[in-house]
């Protein structure tokens, strides 16, 4: 498999914007600065913008009620938004017709329900570019009735997910929606709890990433689409550790309910092998939909069982 890496961690950066360390959020569209984020949002008044931010480490959220908006880095990778979330939630609550999150790096997200995350998208499409998701609760949360399309490309979840501070889990990425959600070119490592990508949707493609759970704690699947789901998955490199709350499969199907088709599920071109310590004898593909699903040649190492059906 090739390894792809996000463009911060090639330290590719943008072209630079003239910014004021007091004013780091500028509007592309207007040239206006502003010292915080929710302030440069309000002046947009619900049009489309792309929103640039100067380098730098921001203790604050922001929230976004309209329009389609471009949260940007100047310099990929040199934005930090810590600790810091809107309602409870998350440092971005997206509520417009869409967003787009690029080159920046969200940490430390914490709150009382568990789903402390970087982003929680609630209305919209979603796009996510060379971005990072660090020792928080959650990275990317966020449920919709409606056949939104989700996009996450080239970005890093680590150190995310829980099981055990509150009764339900949170996870690395956690989405749910009636469209599509495509997940390509990432890293997911060193979970600490819940699933490394869980999504309720009738349309996935899960492509060219990179599971490493060898220094995960708590963990659970790596992929679990709970509800069933079609679409493809293939081209990713898979190791399961060895300290899991759930050893039993890799990626399973339709494990909480039938909602939606999974005949035709295509899984191939994967490789998926066992930290060292790692005893047990998972399944590379679990199924619970009963239907047939489309699993191709996949490279598996010793210890790894091609499909189980329960």
């Amino acid at each position: 498999m090739r390894h792809y890496l996000p463009l911060i961690a090639l330290g590719l950066a943008a072209p630079v914007t003239a910014q004021s360390a007091s004013a780091p959020f500028t509007v592309q569209e207007t040239g206006q600065g502003f010292a915080q984020l929710d302030d440069a949002l309000m002046s947009i008044r619900g049009q489309d913008a792309t929103i640039l931010i100067a380098p730098g480490t921001y203790r604050q959220c922001a929230i976004q009620q309209a329009g389609h908006i471009t949260f940007k880095a100047v310099q990929p990778g040199s934005v930090i938004f810590d600790g810091v979330t809107c309602e409870g939630k998350a440092a971005l609550v997206l509520r417009g017709e869409g967003s787009t999150v690029d080159g920046i790096i969200f940490r430390n997200m914490r709150v009382g329900d568990g789903n402390g995350a970087g982003i929680r998208i609630e209305i919209g499409d979603l796009t996510v570019l060379n971005s990072m998701f660090l020792d928080s609760q959650e990275g990317i949360l966020g449920a919709q009735d409606s056949p939104r399309r989700i996009s996450i490309d080239r970005s890093t979840f680590a150190g995310l997910g829980q099981c055990d501070e509150t009764p339900d889990c949170a996870h690395s990425i956690y989405l749910a929606t009636r469209g599509q959600v495509t997940v390509t070119h990432s890293r997911f490592e060193r979970g600490r709890g819940g699933h490394y990508v869980k999504l309720r949707a009738p349309n996935v493609s899960i492509t060219d990433n990179s599971f490493d759970d060898s220094e995960g704690r708590k963990t659970n699947y790596m992929i679990d689409l709970p509800e069933g789901g079609t679409g493809l998955i293939a081209r990713n490199t898979f190791v399961q550790g060895a300290y899991k709350e759930n050893w039993t499969g890799f990626i399973v199907v339709a494990a909480e309910a039938r909602k939606y088709r999974s005949a035709g599920l295509r899984v191939e071109g994967n490789t998926a092998s066992l930290a060292p310590g790692q005893t047990k004898s998972p399944a590379f593909v679990a199924d619970v939909s009963h239907e047939t699903l489309a699993v191709g040649q996949n490279t598996l190492g010793a210890g790894v069982r091609a499909f189980e059906r329960r």
